[in-house]
Protein backbone atom coordinates (compact mmCIF):
# COMPACT_ATOMS: atom_id res chain seq x y z
CA UNK A 1 0.00 0.00 0.00
CA UNK A 2 2.90 2.37 0.74
CA UNK A 3 4.22 1.75 -2.76
CA UNK A 4 0.79 2.57 -4.24
CA UNK A 5 0.53 5.83 -2.31
CA UNK A 6 3.99 7.10 -3.24
CA UNK A 7 3.57 6.09 -6.88
CA UNK A 8 0.17 7.79 -7.07
CA UNK A 9 1.70 10.97 -5.68
CA UNK A 10 4.39 11.02 -8.35
CA UNK A 11 1.77 10.16 -10.98
CA UNK A 12 -0.22 13.27 -10.01
CA UNK A 13 2.85 15.51 -10.30
CA UNK A 14 3.87 14.12 -13.70
CA UNK A 15 0.31 14.14 -15.03
CA UNK A 16 0.14 17.86 -14.29
CA UNK A 17 3.33 18.53 -16.24
CA UNK A 18 1.81 17.31 -19.53
CA UNK A 19 -1.93 17.75 -19.10
CA UNK A 20 -1.59 21.54 -19.09
CA UNK A 21 -0.19 21.56 -22.62
CA UNK A 22 -3.46 20.25 -24.02
CA UNK A 23 -5.39 23.04 -22.28
CA UNK A 24 -3.27 26.00 -23.40
CA UNK A 25 -5.39 26.88 -26.48
CA UNK A 26 -8.57 26.88 -24.37
CA UNK A 27 -6.87 28.96 -21.67
CA UNK A 28 -5.74 31.49 -24.24
CA UNK A 29 -9.27 31.89 -25.57
CA UNK A 30 -11.21 31.94 -22.29
CA UNK A 31 -8.73 33.97 -20.25
CA UNK A 32 -8.09 36.40 -23.11
CA UNK A 33 -4.33 36.09 -22.79
CA UNK A 34 -1.52 35.92 -25.30
CA UNK A 35 1.59 33.82 -25.71
CA UNK A 36 3.29 35.60 -22.80
CA UNK A 37 0.50 34.59 -20.44
CA UNK A 38 0.69 30.97 -21.58
CA UNK A 39 4.44 30.96 -20.99
CA UNK A 40 3.91 32.12 -17.40
CA UNK A 41 1.24 29.47 -16.80
CA UNK A 42 3.84 26.81 -17.60
CA UNK A 43 7.00 28.44 -16.25
CA UNK A 44 5.51 29.60 -12.94
CA UNK A 45 5.10 25.93 -12.04
CA UNK A 46 8.34 24.61 -13.52
CA UNK A 47 10.44 27.43 -12.02
CA UNK A 48 9.34 26.67 -8.46
CA UNK A 49 9.83 22.93 -8.93
CA UNK A 50 13.32 23.49 -10.35
CA UNK A 51 14.48 25.81 -7.60
CA UNK A 52 12.91 24.03 -4.62
CA UNK A 53 13.47 20.39 -5.60
CA UNK A 54 16.79 19.99 -3.78
CA UNK A 55 15.52 21.83 -0.71
CA UNK A 56 12.39 19.65 -0.72
CA UNK A 57 14.52 16.55 -0.34
CA UNK A 58 16.45 18.09 2.56
CA UNK A 59 13.19 19.17 4.21
CA UNK A 60 11.90 15.62 3.97
CA UNK A 61 15.05 14.17 5.53
CA UNK A 62 15.16 16.71 8.37
CA UNK A 63 11.49 17.13 9.30
CA UNK A 64 10.06 13.75 8.36
CA UNK A 65 9.35 12.25 4.97
CA UNK A 66 5.71 11.43 5.69
CA UNK A 67 5.06 14.90 7.04
CA UNK A 68 6.61 16.66 4.05
CA UNK A 69 4.92 14.29 1.57
CA UNK A 70 1.46 14.91 3.05
CA UNK A 71 2.13 18.65 3.30
CA UNK A 72 3.06 18.62 -0.39
CA UNK A 73 -0.16 16.76 -1.22
CA UNK A 74 -2.26 19.32 0.68
CA UNK A 75 -0.54 22.32 -0.93
CA UNK A 76 -0.70 20.80 -4.41
CA UNK A 77 -4.39 19.88 -4.08
CA UNK A 78 -5.49 23.23 -2.67
CA UNK A 79 -3.43 25.01 -5.33
CA UNK A 80 -5.20 22.91 -7.98
CA UNK A 81 -8.56 24.11 -6.62
CA UNK A 82 -7.32 27.70 -6.79
CA UNK A 83 -6.22 27.17 -10.40
CA UNK A 84 -9.60 25.70 -11.36
CA UNK A 85 -11.57 28.68 -10.02
CA UNK A 86 -9.07 31.35 -11.10
CA UNK A 87 -11.02 34.30 -12.56
CA UNK A 88 -7.98 35.79 -14.28
CA UNK A 89 -4.54 34.95 -15.58
CA UNK A 90 -2.94 36.47 -12.49
CA UNK A 91 -4.82 34.16 -10.12
CA UNK A 92 -4.03 31.16 -12.31
CA UNK A 93 -0.32 31.94 -12.27
CA UNK A 94 -0.48 32.30 -8.47
CA UNK A 95 -2.08 28.86 -8.24
CA UNK A 96 0.60 27.42 -10.50
CA UNK A 97 3.31 28.84 -8.23
CA UNK A 98 1.72 27.12 -5.23
CA UNK A 99 1.41 23.90 -7.23
CA UNK A 100 5.14 24.08 -7.87
CA UNK A 101 5.82 24.45 -4.14
CA UNK A 102 3.66 21.41 -3.40
CA UNK A 103 5.28 19.33 -6.14
CA UNK A 104 8.78 20.24 -4.95
CA UNK A 105 7.89 18.81 -1.52
CA UNK A 106 5.80 15.85 -2.69
CA UNK A 107 8.08 14.38 -5.35
CA UNK A 108 11.41 13.99 -3.48
CA UNK A 109 9.59 12.93 -0.31
CA UNK A 110 7.80 10.13 -2.19
CA UNK A 111 11.12 8.73 -3.40
CA UNK A 112 12.68 9.10 0.06
CA UNK A 113 9.75 7.19 1.60
CA UNK A 114 10.34 4.35 -0.85
CA UNK A 115 14.07 4.24 -0.13
CA UNK A 116 13.41 4.08 3.63
CA UNK A 117 10.70 1.40 3.29
CA UNK A 118 12.85 -0.91 1.15
CA UNK A 119 16.30 -1.11 2.75
CA UNK A 120 17.38 -4.14 0.68
CA UNK A 121 18.97 -2.95 -2.55
CA UNK A 122 17.22 -5.43 -4.85
CA UNK A 123 13.76 -4.69 -3.44
CA UNK A 124 14.44 -0.97 -3.57
CA UNK A 125 15.42 -1.09 -7.22
CA UNK A 126 12.16 -2.89 -8.07
CA UNK A 127 10.11 -0.36 -6.07
CA UNK A 128 11.82 2.60 -7.69
CA UNK A 129 11.28 0.96 -11.09
CA UNK A 130 7.52 0.87 -10.43
CA UNK A 131 7.67 4.48 -9.18
CA UNK A 132 9.39 5.53 -12.40
CA UNK A 133 6.87 3.51 -14.40
CA UNK A 134 3.98 5.41 -12.86
CA UNK A 135 5.80 8.60 -13.78
CA UNK A 136 5.83 7.47 -17.39
CA UNK A 137 2.12 6.65 -17.30
CA UNK A 138 1.43 10.14 -15.95
CA UNK A 139 3.41 11.72 -18.77
CA UNK A 140 1.67 9.63 -21.42
CA UNK A 141 -1.82 10.10 -19.98
CA UNK A 142 -1.54 13.89 -19.80
CA UNK A 143 -2.22 14.88 -23.43
CA UNK A 144 -5.07 12.39 -23.86
CA UNK A 145 -6.71 13.14 -20.51
CA UNK A 146 -6.25 16.86 -21.06
CA UNK A 147 -7.85 16.75 -24.50
CA UNK A 148 -10.86 14.80 -23.22
CA UNK A 149 -11.41 16.96 -20.13
CA UNK A 150 -10.97 20.29 -21.90
CA UNK A 151 -13.20 19.24 -24.79
CA UNK A 152 -15.97 18.19 -22.38
CA UNK A 153 -15.69 20.67 -19.50
CA UNK A 154 -13.14 23.38 -20.33
CA UNK A 155 -9.65 24.00 -18.97
CA UNK A 156 -10.56 24.17 -15.23
CA UNK A 157 -11.26 20.42 -15.34
CA UNK A 158 -7.57 19.58 -15.78
CA UNK A 159 -6.92 20.96 -12.30
CA UNK A 160 -10.05 19.61 -10.65
CA UNK A 161 -8.96 16.07 -11.55
CA UNK A 162 -6.21 16.48 -8.93
CA UNK A 163 -8.73 16.98 -6.12
CA UNK A 164 -9.97 13.37 -5.76
CA UNK A 165 -6.43 12.06 -6.25
CA UNK A 166 -5.16 14.41 -3.54
CA UNK A 167 -7.97 13.40 -1.17
CA UNK A 168 -7.19 9.70 -1.63
CA UNK A 169 -3.47 10.35 -1.11
CA UNK A 170 -4.08 12.30 2.09
CA UNK A 171 -6.46 9.76 3.67
CA UNK A 172 -4.42 6.74 2.62
CA UNK A 173 -1.12 8.39 3.50
CA UNK A 174 -2.22 9.19 7.04
CA UNK A 175 -3.01 5.51 7.56
CA UNK A 176 -0.29 3.57 5.76
CA UNK A 177 2.82 5.76 5.62
CA UNK A 178 5.37 5.39 8.37
CA UNK A 179 7.41 8.35 9.50
CA UNK A 180 11.15 8.37 8.92
CA UNK A 181 13.88 10.97 8.86
CA UNK A 182 17.63 11.30 8.58
CA UNK A 183 19.09 12.75 11.80
CA UNK A 184 22.33 13.51 9.95
CA UNK A 185 20.67 15.44 7.14
CA UNK A 186 22.44 18.70 6.26
CA UNK A 187 21.10 22.07 7.28
CA UNK A 188 18.75 23.79 4.86
CA UNK A 189 20.51 26.30 2.62
CA UNK A 190 18.00 29.15 2.87
CA UNK A 191 20.23 31.85 1.28
CA UNK A 192 21.06 29.57 -1.66
CA UNK A 193 17.43 28.63 -2.18
CA UNK A 194 16.22 32.24 -2.11
CA UNK A 195 18.99 33.48 -4.40
CA UNK A 196 18.39 30.69 -6.93
CA UNK A 197 14.67 31.48 -7.11
CA UNK A 198 15.30 35.20 -7.51
CA UNK A 199 18.14 34.82 -10.01
CA UNK A 200 16.49 32.33 -12.36
CA UNK A 201 13.17 34.12 -11.86
CA UNK A 202 14.66 37.44 -12.99
CA UNK A 203 16.22 35.76 -16.03
CA UNK A 204 12.92 34.06 -16.89
CA UNK A 205 11.01 37.33 -16.51
CA UNK A 206 13.36 39.08 -18.94
CA UNK A 207 13.12 36.31 -21.52
CA UNK A 208 9.32 35.98 -21.40
CA UNK A 209 8.42 39.66 -21.17
CA UNK A 210 10.96 40.73 -23.82
CA UNK A 211 8.54 39.61 -26.53
CA UNK A 212 5.91 42.14 -25.53
CA UNK A 213 8.06 44.89 -23.99
CA UNK A 214 11.02 44.77 -26.40
CA UNK A 215 14.56 43.52 -25.83
CA UNK A 216 15.90 47.02 -25.15
CA UNK A 217 13.18 48.01 -22.69
CA UNK A 218 14.67 49.38 -19.42
CA UNK A 219 12.63 46.84 -17.44
CA UNK A 220 13.97 43.94 -19.50
CA UNK A 221 17.57 45.15 -19.35
CA UNK A 222 17.22 45.64 -15.60
CA UNK A 223 15.87 42.12 -15.16
CA UNK A 224 18.82 40.63 -17.07
CA UNK A 225 21.26 42.71 -15.04
CA UNK A 226 19.58 41.64 -11.80
CA UNK A 227 19.77 38.00 -12.89
CA UNK A 228 23.52 38.26 -13.55
CA UNK A 229 24.20 39.94 -10.21
CA UNK A 230 21.99 37.62 -8.15
CA UNK A 231 23.33 34.45 -9.78
CA UNK A 232 26.90 35.68 -9.26
CA UNK A 233 26.12 36.18 -5.57
CA UNK A 234 24.56 32.69 -5.54
CA UNK A 235 27.81 31.18 -6.85
CA UNK A 236 29.82 33.01 -4.15
CA UNK A 237 27.43 31.94 -1.38
CA UNK A 238 27.38 28.32 -2.53
CA UNK A 239 31.17 28.26 -2.78
CA UNK A 240 31.62 29.51 0.79
CA UNK A 241 28.72 27.80 2.55
CA UNK A 242 29.29 24.77 4.77
CA UNK A 243 26.12 23.00 3.60
CA UNK A 244 25.29 24.41 0.14
CA UNK A 245 22.23 23.19 -1.74
CA UNK A 246 24.46 22.92 -4.82
CA UNK A 247 28.06 21.93 -3.93
CA UNK A 248 30.11 23.59 -6.66
CA UNK A 249 33.02 21.20 -6.07
CA UNK A 250 31.02 18.51 -7.87
CA UNK A 251 31.49 20.42 -11.11
CA UNK A 252 35.23 19.80 -10.96
CA UNK A 253 34.43 16.36 -12.36
CA UNK A 254 34.09 16.66 -16.12
CA UNK A 255 31.57 13.81 -16.33
CA UNK A 256 29.32 15.57 -13.82
CA UNK A 257 29.61 18.95 -15.54
CA UNK A 258 29.05 17.65 -19.07
CA UNK A 259 26.12 15.40 -18.10
CA UNK A 260 24.31 18.21 -16.28
CA UNK A 261 25.02 20.72 -19.05
CA UNK A 262 23.49 18.27 -21.52
CA UNK A 263 20.53 17.78 -19.17
CA UNK A 264 19.84 21.52 -19.31
CA UNK A 265 19.66 21.22 -23.10
CA UNK A 266 17.32 18.22 -22.83
CA UNK A 267 14.94 20.19 -20.61
CA UNK A 268 15.29 23.25 -22.83
CA UNK A 269 14.51 21.52 -26.12
CA UNK A 270 11.97 18.98 -24.86
CA UNK A 271 9.82 21.27 -22.72
CA UNK A 272 10.30 24.30 -24.96
CA UNK A 273 9.15 22.43 -28.06
CA UNK A 274 6.34 20.43 -26.43
CA UNK A 275 4.90 23.72 -25.16
CA UNK A 276 3.93 24.39 -28.79
CA UNK A 277 2.76 20.94 -29.91
CA UNK A 278 -0.95 21.40 -29.13
CA UNK A 279 -0.84 25.03 -30.27
CA UNK A 280 0.54 23.93 -33.64
CA UNK A 281 -2.27 21.44 -34.21
CA UNK A 282 -5.01 23.83 -33.02
CA UNK A 283 -3.88 27.18 -34.41
CA UNK A 284 -1.91 26.12 -37.51
CA UNK A 285 -3.71 22.97 -38.66
CA UNK A 286 -7.17 23.73 -37.25
CA UNK A 287 -7.57 20.62 -35.07
CA UNK A 288 -9.98 20.45 -32.16
CA UNK A 289 -8.46 20.43 -28.66
CA UNK A 290 -9.37 16.76 -28.20
CA UNK A 291 -7.86 15.77 -31.52
CA UNK A 292 -4.74 17.84 -30.81
CA UNK A 293 -4.28 15.96 -27.53
CA UNK A 294 -4.36 12.68 -29.42
CA UNK A 295 -2.05 13.99 -32.13
CA UNK A 296 0.70 14.86 -29.64
CA UNK A 297 0.73 11.33 -28.19
CA UNK A 298 3.55 9.88 -30.39
CA UNK A 299 6.16 11.95 -28.54
CA UNK A 300 5.09 10.96 -25.02
CA UNK A 301 4.32 7.34 -25.91
CA UNK A 302 7.73 6.97 -27.53
CA UNK A 303 9.35 8.28 -24.35
CA UNK A 304 7.38 5.88 -22.15
CA UNK A 305 8.19 2.87 -24.34
CA UNK A 306 11.89 3.60 -24.94
CA UNK A 307 12.91 5.04 -21.54
CA UNK A 308 13.10 1.65 -19.72
CA UNK A 309 15.63 0.43 -22.31
CA UNK A 310 17.88 3.50 -22.20
CA UNK A 311 19.70 2.38 -19.05
CA UNK A 312 20.33 -1.08 -20.52
CA UNK A 313 21.73 0.43 -23.70
CA UNK A 314 24.00 2.68 -21.63
CA UNK A 315 25.22 -0.31 -19.60
CA UNK A 316 26.14 -2.12 -22.82
CA UNK A 317 27.48 0.67 -25.02
CA UNK A 318 28.46 3.42 -22.58
CA UNK A 319 26.92 6.77 -21.69
CA UNK A 320 28.59 8.71 -24.47
CA UNK A 321 27.34 6.60 -27.38
CA UNK A 322 23.73 6.33 -26.16
CA UNK A 323 23.37 9.97 -25.11
CA UNK A 324 24.98 11.30 -28.28
CA UNK A 325 22.78 9.07 -30.43
CA UNK A 326 19.69 10.20 -28.51
CA UNK A 327 20.52 13.89 -28.81
CA UNK A 328 21.23 13.45 -32.52
CA UNK A 329 17.87 11.76 -33.09
CA UNK A 330 16.02 14.37 -31.05
CA UNK A 331 17.78 17.22 -32.83
CA UNK A 332 16.99 15.81 -36.26
CA UNK A 333 13.36 15.26 -35.24
CA UNK A 334 13.05 18.86 -34.09
CA UNK A 335 14.64 20.13 -37.30
CA UNK A 336 12.12 18.04 -39.22
CA UNK A 337 9.29 19.65 -37.23
CA UNK A 338 10.65 23.01 -38.33
CA UNK A 339 9.51 22.20 -41.87
CA UNK A 340 5.93 21.19 -41.02
CA UNK A 341 3.21 23.51 -42.35
CA UNK A 342 -0.55 23.95 -42.20
CA UNK A 343 -1.12 21.64 -45.17
CA UNK A 344 1.24 18.87 -44.00
CA UNK A 345 -0.73 15.66 -43.48
CA UNK A 346 -0.61 14.02 -40.07
CA UNK A 347 0.95 10.93 -41.64
CA UNK A 348 3.97 13.11 -42.31
CA UNK A 349 3.97 14.67 -38.83
CA UNK A 350 3.53 11.89 -36.27
CA UNK A 351 6.85 10.18 -37.03
CA UNK A 352 8.71 13.45 -36.41
CA UNK A 353 7.15 13.66 -32.95
CA UNK A 354 8.04 10.01 -32.33
CA UNK A 355 11.68 10.58 -33.33
CA UNK A 356 11.87 13.48 -30.89
CA UNK A 357 10.40 11.32 -28.12
CA UNK A 358 12.73 8.38 -28.83
CA UNK A 359 15.76 10.67 -28.90
CA UNK A 360 15.06 12.33 -25.58
CA UNK A 361 14.08 9.00 -23.98
CA UNK A 362 17.57 7.73 -24.78
CA UNK A 363 19.22 10.67 -23.02
CA UNK A 364 17.58 11.28 -19.64
CA UNK A 365 18.27 8.07 -17.75
CA UNK A 366 21.89 7.74 -19.01
CA UNK A 367 22.62 11.40 -18.23
CA UNK A 368 21.36 10.91 -14.68
CA UNK A 369 23.43 7.73 -14.44
CA UNK A 370 26.52 9.58 -15.64
CA UNK A 371 25.95 12.33 -13.09
CA UNK A 372 25.66 9.76 -10.29
CA UNK A 373 28.73 7.84 -11.41
CA UNK A 374 30.83 11.01 -11.41
CA UNK A 375 30.52 11.42 -7.62
CA UNK A 376 31.13 9.24 -4.59
CA UNK A 377 28.50 6.60 -3.74
CA UNK A 378 27.46 8.63 -0.67
CA UNK A 379 26.55 11.57 -2.90
CA UNK A 380 24.47 9.61 -5.42
CA UNK A 381 21.19 10.99 -4.12
CA UNK A 382 22.48 14.55 -4.35
CA UNK A 383 23.75 13.98 -7.89
CA UNK A 384 20.37 12.58 -8.94
CA UNK A 385 18.64 15.63 -7.45
CA UNK A 386 21.00 18.01 -9.25
CA UNK A 387 20.31 16.19 -12.52
CA UNK A 388 16.55 16.63 -12.06
CA UNK A 389 17.05 20.27 -11.14
CA UNK A 390 19.17 21.06 -14.20
CA UNK A 391 16.55 19.46 -16.44
CA UNK A 392 13.85 21.63 -14.85
CA UNK A 393 15.99 24.76 -15.23
CA UNK A 394 16.39 23.90 -18.90
CA UNK A 395 12.60 23.49 -19.15
CA UNK A 396 12.06 26.97 -17.68
CA UNK A 397 14.49 28.50 -20.14
CA UNK A 398 13.14 26.49 -23.07
CA UNK A 399 9.59 27.78 -22.68
CA UNK A 400 10.92 31.31 -22.20
CA UNK A 401 13.48 31.38 -25.02
CA UNK A 402 11.49 29.53 -27.70
CA UNK A 403 8.44 31.60 -26.79
CA UNK A 404 10.56 34.73 -27.21
CA UNK A 405 11.62 33.52 -30.66
CA UNK A 406 7.99 33.06 -31.73
CA UNK A 407 7.03 36.43 -30.22
CA UNK A 408 9.91 38.23 -31.94
CA UNK A 409 9.10 36.70 -35.32
CA UNK A 410 5.43 37.70 -34.97
CA UNK A 411 6.43 41.23 -33.95
CA UNK A 412 8.44 41.42 -37.16
CA UNK A 413 5.37 40.58 -39.24
CA UNK A 414 5.80 36.81 -39.59
CA UNK A 415 2.92 34.39 -39.06
CA UNK A 416 2.53 32.21 -35.97
CA UNK A 417 3.35 29.22 -38.19
CA UNK A 418 6.65 30.78 -39.25
CA UNK A 419 7.45 31.61 -35.65
CA UNK A 420 6.88 27.99 -34.65
CA UNK A 421 9.11 26.79 -37.47
CA UNK A 422 11.88 29.06 -36.24
CA UNK A 423 11.44 27.84 -32.66
CA UNK A 424 11.62 24.15 -33.66
CA UNK A 425 14.67 24.81 -35.82
CA UNK A 426 16.39 26.64 -32.97
CA UNK A 427 15.63 23.81 -30.54
CA UNK A 428 16.93 21.27 -33.04
CA UNK A 429 20.14 23.22 -33.65
CA UNK A 430 20.85 23.55 -29.92
CA UNK A 431 20.21 19.84 -29.43
CA UNK A 432 22.57 18.85 -32.26
CA UNK A 433 25.30 21.10 -30.87
CA UNK A 434 24.81 19.36 -27.53
CA UNK A 435 25.20 16.00 -29.30
CA UNK A 436 28.63 17.10 -30.54
CA UNK A 437 29.42 18.31 -27.02
CA UNK A 438 28.59 14.97 -25.38
CA UNK A 439 30.25 13.01 -28.17
CA UNK A 440 33.53 14.77 -27.43
CA UNK A 441 33.45 15.17 -23.66
CA UNK A 442 30.94 12.86 -21.93
CA UNK A 443 33.77 10.88 -20.34
CA UNK A 444 35.51 10.95 -17.00
CA UNK A 445 38.39 13.27 -16.29
CA UNK A 446 41.64 11.42 -15.97
CA UNK A 447 42.31 10.71 -12.30
CA UNK A 448 44.73 12.96 -10.54
CA UNK A 449 47.68 11.37 -8.74
CA UNK A 450 46.54 9.87 -5.49
CA UNK A 451 42.86 9.91 -6.40
CA UNK A 452 40.56 7.06 -5.53
CA UNK A 453 39.79 4.27 -8.00
CA UNK A 454 36.25 5.64 -8.20
CA UNK A 455 37.55 8.43 -10.41
CA UNK A 456 38.89 6.20 -13.18
CA UNK A 457 38.61 7.41 -16.76
CA UNK A 458 35.74 5.69 -18.54
CA UNK A 459 32.37 6.45 -19.96
CA UNK A 460 30.95 2.99 -19.23
CA UNK A 461 28.43 2.97 -16.42
CA UNK A 462 28.84 0.98 -13.25
CA UNK A 463 25.97 -0.60 -11.37
CA UNK A 464 24.59 1.93 -8.92
CA UNK A 465 21.98 1.52 -6.26
CA UNK A 466 19.36 4.26 -6.13
CA UNK A 467 19.16 5.99 -2.79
Amino acid sequence: MLLTVTCLGQFMVLLDSTIVGAALPDMQQRLHTGLTGLQWIVDAYVLLVAMLLLSGGVFADRFGRKRVFLAGVVVFTLASVLCSVAPSIGWLITGRVLQGVGAAALSPASLALLAAAYPLAQERVKAIGLWAGFSGIGLAAGPLAGGILVDAFGWPAIFLVNVPIGAVLLLAGLRVLGESRNPNAPAIDIPGTVLSVLGVGALTYGLIESGSRGWTSPVILASFAAAVVILAIFVVVEGRGSTPMLPLRLFRQRLFTVSNTAMVVVGFALMGSSFFFSQFFVYVQGSSILRAGLQTLPATLAMVIVSPFAGRFAARYGFRIVVTAGLTLAGLGLLALGFVHADTGYGNVWWRLAVVGIGFALTMSPLTGASIQAVSPQEGGLASGVSSTTRQIGAVLGVAVLGAIVHTRESGGASFESGLNSAFLAAGAVTLVSAVFTGLWLVRSKPAQGSTPHARSTDSPTVTTPS
